[in-house]
């Protein structure tokens, strides 16, 4: 690997000889039912379809070549993104026959990657992490792989990767009540090629409990690249509704975001009556209608969706076309598309709604009052 391979070019402008992977190939199983009609990475996130924020970070990085590995209803991709020319991109689409797993993933992409530098992306996570830096990272450390490691707060609910005083990587440490370190995989590769075409290919492999402890018994130049940015998975629904609001108000970065940031974000044709209250980085798709009185917090409300007169939404999703009847209290909720929410309904604490449920007025409630 030579010097001038990747390093970041002075004219962001100017292309990198690196290729992006993505992986977008999971059924998102934990955002369910919003899952069961769009992929994960296609779910409107601050009015976007989720993987093009993350898109638009690989872009302004320098990288054009860009390969989905795509499974779960992989047509509506490529019927979105087409070949990405409008991202200033070129996209191409590997899909997986049958589940292959996260180092499965990568290695059934092979054949379509024309650089020896791959930088490769789970493409759930929402970052902020300078990617020209962990490039150098790679590049400076004459790497076979290099890790985006993020440090958190509190790494016991993930599995930690210690690195030593070069910032080479010695261990990858599952779930622990001690972890010996904060930092954690934050789900952003960059692989030499030779290093992909060594996983079984056509088997179902995971990159993190599978490939990197075989690189790091084999001898492998494993690197990490550290930081403290801001680092969010967007699996679940709380931090999905978290992530979208971050987005929204600025606190987490997206190119294709520039220019609208805030307390909440009004899309192109949706209708706000007077006296609705907007907040904490609310989104309203278009199409949609907030009626008088409603307040919403935090709350991500996708295209032609109702909410009516006083209704109250926090921290919730209101999914395609749903309503939410008058008067009715959403928290920490997720609305499937189509669903109809009676008059004065209470759902609270994680509850899911199916598409196209109805729930009569009154016909939920957690309090007596009227």
């Amino acid at each position: 690997m030579t010097g001038s391979e990747v390093s970041t070019p002075a004219d962001p402008a100017t292309p990198l000889p690196v290729q992006a992977v993505v992986l977008v190939g999971g059924q998102g199983t934990r955002l369910r039912p919003l899952t069961l009609s769009t992929p994960k990475p296609m779910l409107p996130t601050a009015g976007l379809p989720f993987l093009q924020h993350l898109l638009s970070r690989i872009r302004s990085a320098g990288i054009t070549d860009v390969i989905l590995s795509t499974s779960y209803k992989a047509s509506v991709f490529e019927e979105y993104f087409g070949d990405g020319s409008k991202l200033g991109l070129s996209i191409q689409y590997v899909t997986e026959s049958e589940p292959l797993g996260t180092g499965g993933g990568i290695r059934n992409v092979y054949d379509s990657i024309k650089h020896d530098t791959v930088m490769v992306f789970n493409g759930d996570v929402l970052s902020g992490c300078d990617l020209g830096a962990v490039l150098r990272t790679h590049e400076e450390n004459d790497a076979d792989v290099t890790l985006h490691l993020v440090r958190v707060g509190d790494p016991r609910a993930y599995g930690s990767v210690p690195t030593d005083d070069e910032g080479r990587v010695t261990a990858f440490i599952e779930k622990t009540q001690d972890p010996p370190t904060d930092q954690i995989n934050a789900g952003t590769y960059v692989f030499d090629k030779s290093i992909i075409e060594q996983i079984p290919a056509d088997t179902a492999v995971s990159v993190e409990r599978q490939v990197f402890p075989t690189l790091l018994r084999n001898g492998n130049r494993v690197y990490g690249y550290v930081d403290a940015t801001y680092w969010r998975d967007m699996g679940t629904p709380e931090d999905f509704v978290r992530g979208s609001a971050d987005l929204v108000r600025g606190i987490a970065p997206s190119p294709a975001l520039s220019g609208h940031r805030g307390e909440s974000l009004v899309h192109e044709g949706a209708g706000v009556a007077p006296g609705a209250l907007l907040i904490g980085g609310t989104v309203v798709g278009r199409g949609a209608e907030i009626g008088a009185r409603a307040r919403l917090d935090g709350a991500v409300v996708f295209d032609g969706a109702v909410i009516e007169a006083g209704a109250v939404v926090e921290r919730s999703i209101v999914g395609f076309g749903a309503r939410i009847g008058p008067r009715a209290l959403i928290r920490d909720g997720v609305i499937a598309d189509g669903a109809d929410i009676g008059a004065r309904c209470e759902l609270l604490r994680g509850a899911r709604v199916w598409p196209g449920v109805e729930i009569p007025d009154g016909g939920i409630r957690y309090s007596t009052d009227v």
